[in-house]
């Protein structure tokens, strides 16, 4: 069955499925927490979520639930975790764009976060895509067990499509699962060389402000690229792990 023939809410629900299994391949997450939300296709307040108590590495499409954006469920057969959309469903609704909203305490850039005035620095061609794409949260607030803490997290993502939180981890949102996911992988890898190159005792070999904005403009216009990213994913979870579409 070609995918145009795929009802858009079963897509996305392959597409957040396969994501999420990807995820913990390339080591994005972290035990059973941290989750990733997509806006159900034709809806403007339903979303689809990983559920309370599952590992990334066996979630099945069957699995992901439905929430509102108090985090009830409306549909699935598991529960969402009490805390998991507090921060989710506030970007949801405050920013349209993000249809998707990806949360990870994923080490590279997780690591940025514990220090300092922790920035992602122009010092590599991977970073150069987040060029005046990122915003930083420098102050730490416990755990978003509300909405008031959402909102005051969402409220740094004004001009942002990702977002760094003190002493916590990143929150990448996107127009999709494809261009969130793109962002969200290659961001970590950004912050994997920056951390080695920190680690060597050296001073950065920052890129000139000129050519960052040109380059962040010409990757800007290969977004293509971040489809068949996505699609290059689910071939190969369809060959080793087709459980996954279950």
């Amino acid at each position: 069955m070609s995918e145009s023939s795929i009802d858009p809410i079963q897509q996305a629900r392959i597409d957040l499925a396969a994501a999420l299994r990807w995820a913990d391949r390339t080591g994005l997450g972290e035990g059973i927490c941290n989750h990733f939300s997509l806006l159900v296709p034709g809806t403007t307040d339903h979303f689809l979520l990983n559920p309370q108590g599952l590992h990334w590495s066996e979630i099945t499409v069957s699995d992901l639930i439905v929430v509102d954006p108090d985090g009830n469920l409306l549909e699935g057969k598991h529960q969402a975790e009490p805390t998991a959309f507090f921060i989710h469903s506030r970007v949801h609704l405050n920013r349209p764009s993000a249809k998707c909203v990806l949360h990870t305490h994923m080490p590279y850039a997780t690591a940025l976060c514990c220090v300092e005035r922790g920035r992602v620095e122009m010092c590599c061609q991977g970073a150069l895509r987040y060029y005046n794409r990122i915003a930083y949260d420098d102050e730490y607030a416990g755990l978003a067990l509300d909405q008031a803490e959402g909102d005051r997290i969402c409220s740094n993502l004004a001009n942002a499509d990702a977002l760094f939180l003190a002493n916590h981890g990143v929150v990448m949102t996107g127009e999709d699962m494809a261009c969130a996911f793109d962002d969200l992988y290659y961001l970590e890898r950004a912050c994997m060389h920056q951390v080695l190159a920190q680690s060597t005792g050296q001073a950065l070999k920052l890129i000139p402000d000129g050519v960052c904005r040109i380059t962040s403009e010409q990757i800007a216009g290969e977004r293509q690229q971040s489809y068949f990213f996505l699609e290059a994913i689910k071939r190969i979870l369809a060959r080793e792990s087709p459980e996954y579409l279950e």
